[in-house]
């Protein structure tokens, strides 16, 4: 089934095989050739992976570090780096994640241990004649859940293109293989019209974007440069905003995906109260498994006009 109208597939051009690029179509084949392997097996590369990068020095330590203090003053220093060490762990799991959730087969997919919930959330939307925004956060496994989801439900994504062509072409294609349709970031018109027409769309609008439409609004009770997409979005298309949170459970048990009910009375009339009760939830999933949240993004980069810089 070929995807609705959104991106394109992309088109294969002669200038991908540029040898400066020859380094990136390596690192493709070997995320193919890691996403062959038995899910078991790949869980325990990831965790050995996680292992080796717990202990190699590197700058976004101190940004996790710096994150989950401010995120977590409740717990002391010896509980942060646990906490930070934790994740850098999970951040192996995370890149084995990627290349099963881009490359691994349908079959390969398929085998993999889900815990689905929530599911008559979406069936009560849909029965209304309503579009759904699927609002989730930046976890390590967000693209493995993303492919996951979509064995159940028909969803669309929103999506910020690749630096490198090479990675843009084959992951865009990856993602059109099991999404009902991609759209850019930018693509506000495509997007609106999709959920009007009833459609699902996954989003997640918890990273510092530098947007110009952002909000200054709590997140852990920091104050975040947020993205108001969420509210913009919803009214614009009369959508349902649902909460979509997903988990990598211990050993090799799989996923547990919820969806959650929807967020009363979202869209408002105040953009703001409506982009802090998004992270609101958001900060609610993250507090499930915080070790499983991307803390090596600088969140907090973005300040207010006339307060020192975070990082």
């Amino acid at each position: 089934m070929r995807p609705m109208p959104g991106t394109p597939y992309p088109a294969f051009s002669r200038s991908l095989l540029a040898p400066r690029l020859w380094p990136a179509w390596i690192g493709v084949g070997i995320m193919k050739l890691i996403a062959m392997l038995p899910f078991t097996a790949l869980m325990a590369i990831g965790r050995t992976l996680g292992a080796i990068i717990e202990r190699v020095p590197s700058p976004r330590r101190q940004v996790a570090a710096t994150n989950v203090a401010l995120c977590f003053p409740e717990l002391d220093a010896a509980a942060q780096k646990r906490l930070v060490d934790a994740h850098l762990r999970d951040i192996g799991m995370m890149l084995i994640e990627f290349a099963l959730g881009w490359m691994g087969s349908d079959r390969a997919i398929a085998r993999i241990p889900v815990q689905f919930e929530g599911l008559e959330h979406l069936q009560a939307a849909h029965r209304a004649g309503r579009g759904v925004l699927l609002v989730g956060g930046h976890f390590s496994h967000l693209e493995l859940c993303a492919r996951l989801v979509s064995q159940r439900i028909r969803i669309a994504g929103m999506y910020r293109r690749m630096d490198n062509a090479v990675f843009e072409w084959a992951v865009l294609r990856a993602r059109l293989g099991y999404a009902r349709a991609m759209f850019d970031k930018d693509d506000i018109r495509g997007t609106v019209k999709y959920l009007r027409g009833g459609g699902t769309l996954w989003y997640a609008p918890d990273q510092d974007m530098r947007s110009k439409d952002n909000a200054f609004v709590p997140f852990f009770g920091v104050i975040a440069a947020t993205i108001n997409a969420t509210h913009h979005l919803a009214r614009m298309s009369n959508s349902v905003v649902i909460p979509f949170f997903h988990r990598r459970l211990p050993g090799n048990q799989g996923y547990a995906l919820r969806l959650g009910a929807p967020l009363e009375n979202l869209p408002s009339e105040d953009a703001q109260a409506d982009t802090a009760r998004v992270n609101l939830s958001i900060e609610e999933m993250v507090r499930e498994a915080p070790e499983q949240y991307l803390w090596v993004h600088k969140r907090f980069k973005t300040r207010p006009e006339g307060e020192p810089p975070i990082y």
